[in-house]
C-alpha cells in the first residue's frame, strides 16, 4: 500500500515555486488583516450563484506515494456557461510595477484548484483568474487564462514530481525514525534515582494528553529523562515533533548532547537548534536586504536544495552545521534554521519561538501542534520572561527626538511626533507629584494619535530609511498590539525619569497569555529543580486543575552536604553593621574547609562592599569577582578558574540570580562550597508592589508571589550548583535570620533541613 502524504495546495506550490530574496526592509505590519479585509471585499462583489472559500481535495498517486492535496480556493465564478477559479492576492507593490502576468507561484496555486475542480466535475476546460488588489489604494488588476483539463493534469503532475524527492526523503526518514524510536533502550546502563519516575511521569502525561509540572532535583539528568520518553512516544505514533525550550545557551548544549547520546545508541532522529538572528548573522550589520546581504539575495531560489542536502546528510543540525551548509548554499543561517524547524523531528530553541506573539513559529498548523510536545526546561524562568513578552512601553523622549529629527524635513512626521510628545507632557502634568503613577485607562485620543502615527510613518518609511523612525514605528506597533490584550491581568502605569515620561502596559499575571500561546499542543511539560512550590508555578504559568504535578526527592544523600545557617540580618538597613560578621564567616569557613567556593550576594553593590572589606584582611586569598556586562570569554575564564584538587582556596564573588547562579556545572572538587547571603528577595520596587497588590486582591499571598517565591528560587538555584553527582560533597552556608522563619523553612529542600546553626 502506498504511503499517504497530506499537504495543502499552498504549501505544495510554495515548495516547488520558491524564488526571490529575503528583504526585511520596511513592511506594513497590518498585511494579514488587510489581506482578509480585501478578500472579503472582493468576494462581496461576486454575483448570485458564485461561491467563495470552496474546499477542494484530490488524491494523486506518484512513485509509490499517494499525495492527498487540499485547500480552499477564494472564488468559484459561473458566467456564460464558463467556470472560473478566482485567486485573490493583496499586494503592497504598486500595480504599474508588476511585470508580466502575475507571479508563477500564484498561477500555480490557482491552477491546482482548477485541476481539482475540473477533475471532480469532468470539465474538458476551465478558466483561471488572478485578482491583484493594492492594499492601500484598493486598485485592481485582473489576469485571465483558459486551460484544457489535459494541460492542467500535466501541470499538476509536474508540480507533484517537483515535490516528490522531498516527500520521499521525509517518508523514508520517518519510517527509519519510528523504527529506531521503538528499538531505543535507555541510553545509560541504569537509571539514576528519580530518573525513572520523571521519565514515567512525562510518558504518562503524553499518553493521557495532560500537562505536567515537575520539580526534579539537580543532578538526576532532567534532559534525558524528558527527551527519552518523548522519543519512545514518537515511535508509537503518539507524537510527531518535540520542542525543547530553554532560556539559556548552556541548556541548549545539554539537549544537543542528550540527542547525540541517543543517536550513539541507534536513534535516527533529526533536530535543529535555532540560534538568535543577531548571533548567527554572517554580516557586520544584521540588515536583511538583498542589496546589502548576499545570503538574503536570491535566498528562496537556493533554499530547497540546501534543505534537501542537509536533511539527506545530517541529523544533528547544530549552529555549526547550519552555518556550514548556509555558507555552502549562500543562504541566511537564521532563516535556514526556521525553515528547517518546520521539517524536523525536534527543535531546540528559546521560549520566544512558542510563547512570544511577536516571534512565534507562525507557520505551525493546528494539526501539527496536536502532534507536538513542549518540554519547557528551567520553567521557573518563564514567569518573568512571560511578563516581559506580554508587556510594552513607550517613552516621551522617543517622540521628542523624532520631533527634532524631522523639523523642517517632513511636516507630517514632525506634527505626529509633536502631538504625541504633547500628550506625554499632559500626562506628566496630571500626575506631576508622583514619580510612579497608575493610569486607570488610556485615553482614546492618545490611542488615536498612536494609530495615526503608524499610518503616517508607514508612508514615510517607504522612502526614508531613518533608523530612529523605524524603531519608533515597531515600538508603537507593539504597544498597540498589547493594548488589544489589556484585561484584569494588566496594570497601566506611568513613570517619570528626569525629563522622560514612560507609559507601560505591564502584564502582572502572564498565566492567561502563556496558556493561550501554548494552546493546541499535545502535551506541555514544565520542569525545573526549583519549581517550588508547585501550585504557585501551576497557577502563574497557566496550568489547569487536571494537570499532573510531580515532585521528585533528591537522589543525593543528606551526608553529601553540610548545611549551616547563620542568623544575621542582611536587610538593607543592617548591611553595614553585619558586613564584618559575614567576612568572619568566610574566613572561618575557608580556614577549616579550604577549597573552591562561590559566594552569592543579592546585589552588586552589596557584593562590592563585602568584597572590599574581605580583601583588606585577606590579601593572600585568591578571589574572582563577577563584573557587570561580562563577555562570553570572561565568563568562561571565571568558570575555568575552578579547577579540581587545587592546593589554595579560591573564592568567586557572584550575584544571586545572575549568570553564575544557574546552569553552571562544577562537578567534583571543582566546587567545595556555596555561601548564599540573603533570601534573594527582589528589590522593593513599584512593579513588584503592583504584583503583590494584584495577587492580594485575588485572595492569594501577594507578598509570596511578588517577593518570597522568586527570591527563594534564586537561593535554591545558587545552592544547586554544589552537588551535581553521586560522588560530590560540599558545604552550604545560608546567611540570613529569615531562613529560620517557617515560610522560608517550608521552601528549603528536604536535604537542607538538617542544618547546623552557626
Amino acid at each position: 500500500m502506498a504511503d499517504k502524504i497530506h499537504i495543502s495546495v499552498r504549501s505544495l506550490v510554495e515548495h516547488v515555486y520558491n524564488s526571490g530574496s529575503i528583504d526585511a526592509r520596511f513592511r506594513t505590519q497590518s498585511t494579514l488583516a488587510d489581506g482578509t479585509r480585501i478578500h472579503q471585499k472582493i468576494q462581496k462583489t461576486y454575483r448570485d450563484g458564485d461561491q467563495k472559500e470552496v474546499f477542494l481535495k484530490t488524491e494523486i498517486a506518484y512513485d509509490g506515494l499517494t499525495f492527498i492535496i487540499d485547500g480552499r480556493c477564494d472564488g468559484l465564478l459561473f458566467h456564460d456557461g464558463n467556470v472560473t477559479i478566482d485567486e485573490i492576492k493583496s499586494i503592497t507593490m504598486p500595480l504599474d510595477q508588476m511585470t508580466g502576468e502575475g507571479f508563477p507561484v500564484h498561477w500555480a496555486q490557482a491552477n491546482v484548484y482548477a485541476y481539482i475542480y475540473a477533475k471532480d466535475h469532468a470539465l474538458p476546460e476551465i478558466s483561471v483568474q488572478l485578482t491583484y488588489v493594492h492594499i492601500e489604494t484598493e486598485a485592481k488588476q485582473y489576469f485571465n487564462k483558459k486551460y484544457t483539463f489535459s494541460e492542467l493534469e500535466l501541470f499538476v503532475f509536474n508540480v507533484v514530481e517537483g515535490y516528490a524527492p522531498y516527500a520521499k526523503l521525509q517518508r523514508e526518514h520517518r519510517n527509519k525514525r519510528n523504527e529506531s524510536c521503538k528499538a531505543l533502550a535507555f541510553p545509560f546502563e541504569t537509571y539514576r534515582a528519580g530518573q525513572r519516575k520523571l521519565a514515567g511521569g512525562v510518558y504518562k502525561s503524553i499518553i493521557d494528553g495532560k500537562n505536567l509540572f515537575a520539580k526534579a532535583p539537580t543532578g538526576i539528568g532532567k534532559t534525558i529523562s524528558t527527551l527519552f520518553p518523548a522519543v519512545k512516544a514518537m515511535g508509537e505514533g503518539q507524537l510527531n515533533r518535540m520542542f525543547y525550550l530553554t532560556a539559556k545557551t548552556i541548556t541548549r548544549t545539554t539537549a544537543e548532547e542528550a540527542f547525540s547520546k541517543m543517536r550513539s545508541c541507534g536513534l535516527h532522529l533529526n533536530a535543529v537548534t535555532i540560534t538568535a538572528k543577531d548571533k548567527v548573522c554572517f554580516k557586520e550589520e544584521t540588515k536583511c536586504q538583498k542589496d546589502y546581504c548576499e545570503f538574503a539575495d536570491g535566498y528562496y531560489d537556493r533554499i530547497n536544495d540546501a534543505v534537501l542536502d542537509i536533511l539527506t546528510n545530517e541529523t544533528a543540525m547544530t549552529r555549526e552545521v547550519i552555518e556550514s551548509y548556509a555558507r555552502k548554499y549562500t543562504v541566511c543561517p537564521f532563516e535556514f534554521s526556521l525553515d528547517l524547524a518546520y521539517t524536523v523531528d525536534a527543535i531546540i530553541c528559546d521560549y520566544n519561538y512558542i510563547f512570544d506573539p511577536r516571534v512565534s513559529l507562525k507557520r505551525l498548523f493546528e494539526v501539527q501542534k496536536k502532534a507536538s510536545i513542549l518540554l519547557v526546561d528551567e520553567a521557573h524562568n518563564l514567569v518573568d520572561r512571560g511578563r516581559e513578552m506580554f508587556s510594552a512601553s513607550l517613552h516621551k523622549e522617543t517622540f521628542l527626538q523624532l520631533k527634532k529629527d524631522f523639523k523642517g524635513v517632513n511636516k507630517v512626521i514632525f506634527e505626529a511626533a509633536s502631538k504625541l510628545n504633547a500628550s506625554f507632557i499632559s500626562i506628566k502634568k496630571i500626575y506631576g507629584k508622583n514619580n510612579e503613577f497608575i493610569l486607570t485607562h488610556l485615553d482614546e485620543s492618545f490611542l488615536e494619535q498612536l494609530r495615526q502615527f503608524i499610518k503616517d510613518t508607514e508612508q514615510c518609511l517607504r522612502t526614508d530609511a531613518s533608523q530612529n523612525l523605524l524603531e519608533a514605528y515597531f515600538m508603537v506597533n507593539n504597544f498597540l498590539k498589547i493594548v488589544e490584550l489589556l484585561d484584569e491581568h494588566y496594570v497601566i502605569y506611568g513613570e517619570k525619569n528626569k525629563n522622560d515620561v514612560i507609559v507601560k502596559l505591564f502584564c502582572i499575571d502572564p498565566s492567561k497569555l502563556l496558556k493561550q500561546m501554548g494552546k493546541g499542543y499535545s502535551t506541555k511539560v514544565y520542569f525545573s529543580a526549583t519549581l517550588s512550590p508547585l501550585p504557585y508555578y501551576q497557577d502563574i504559568l497557566g496550568g489547569e486543575k487536571e494537570d499532573y504535578l510531580l515532585s521528585i526527592p533528591s537522589p543525593f544523600s543528606k551526608e553529601q552536604v553540610d548545611v549551616f545557617i547563620k542568623p544575621l540580618s542582611t536587610r538593607f538597613r543592617d548591611r553595614e553593621r553585619t558586613k564584618s560578621p559575614i567576612v568572619s564567616i568566610m574566613q572561618a569557613l575557608t580556614k577549616k574547609r579550604p577549597g573552591n567556593y562561590l559566594i552569592f550576594f543579592p546585589s552588586y553593590q552589596y557584593l562590592l562592599s563585602v568584597y572590599e572589606q574581605f580583601k583588606e584582611v585577606n590579601k593572600e586569598t585568591r578571589t574572582l569577582i563577577q563584573t557587570t556586562g561580562m563577555s562570553e570569554a570572561e565568563r568562561e575564564e571565571f568558570i575555568a578558574a575552578f579547577k579540581p584538587e587545587q592546593n589554595e582556596t579560591l573564592l568567586g564573588f557572584a550575584v544571586l540570580g545572575g549568570i553564575f547562579s544557574e546552569g553552571v556545572d562544577l562537578i567534583g572538587d571543582r566546587l567545595n562550597g556555596v555561601v548564599v547571603v540573603g533570601v534573594g528577595l527582589p528589590q522593593l520596587c513599584f512593579e513588584r508592589d503592583l504584583i503583590k497588590d494584584h495577587f492580594n486582591h485575588q485572595g492569594k499571598n501577594g507578598y509570596d508571589y511578588a517577593y518570597v517565591y522568586p527570591g527563594m528560587n534564586k537561593v535554591l538555584q545558587a545552592g544547586g550548583r554544589l552537588i551535581r553527582s553521586e560522588t560530590d560533597h560540599g558545604t552550604i552556608v545560608l546567611v540570613d535570620d529569615r531562613f529560620l522563619q517557617e515560610q522560608y523553612q517550608m521552601l528549603l529542600p528536604q536535604e537542607w533541613k538538617q542544618f547546623t546553626l552557626i
